[in-house]
């Protein structure tokens, strides 16, 4: 459906780039430049919100009168986080760690109107339970994939997928970091419907 409002995703994130590009409608990228560091004391999916909300909040700035979609995911298991792990040996020490365990993935999703100067956003939980995973699985895993931009370690949408039990959310979409289905809902009610 054309678009008669511009729309921007606030990401350079390759994987939520080709998730929104699912919909069809045209948009852009810009990078929000926003720091991604938790508030002592907060919670993992109050973090994700709020940081979906500060990245759009910051692209709007320069888009005073588009959509904006902002997205943010932290993973976490009990009171331990895991971001992305930007390295070899960290991802190996975040596997190790998530080997036979659940982690929890809260994926938060904004639509800014920023001409309206309106925010409704979603926090879509997904819980991934993994296998147990020996050094000799992680170090192919890791060979392959090489998921050092992947919140946890996890890139379920390639072998990753061979190292998880069972994923239980309502949204599948949310793990790899765009919650498409509360993102449908949130640019209907912001008069922009995927279909």
């Amino acid at each position: 459906m054309p678009s008669s409002r511009q729309v921007v995703l606030a990401s350079t994130s390759k994987y939520r780039r080709a998730l929104l590009e699912r919909l069809g409608m045209p948009f852009e990228c810009a990078d929000p430049q926003a720091g991604e560091a938790p508030l002592a004391g907060e919670a993992p999916a109050a973090t994700a919100l709020r940081l979906a909300e500060a990245k759009a909040r910051a692209v709007a700035i320069r888009f005073p009168d588009a959509l904006i979609i902002g997205s943010d995911q932290v993973a976490a298991m009990g009171r331990e986080r895991f971001g992305k792990p930007g390295d070899h040996a960290t991802a190996v020490r975040q596997l190790r760690s998530l080997s036979g365990n659940a982690v929890d993935f809260h994926t938060a999703v904004t639509v800014l109107d920023a001409r309206a100067r309106k925010t409704e956003s979603r926090v879509v939980p997904c819980r991934v339970v993994f296998r147990t995973l020996d050094a000799r699985r992680i170090e192919a895993y890791l060979r392959r994939e090489q998921p050092y931009d992947c919140a946890a370690s996890a890139k379920a949408e390639g072998l990753g997928i061979a190292l998880i039990e069972r994923i239980e959310t309502h949204d599948p979409t949310s793990l790899i970091g765009l919650p498409l289905i509360a993102l449908c809902e949130l640019l209907e009610r912001a008069g922009l419907p995927a279909v």
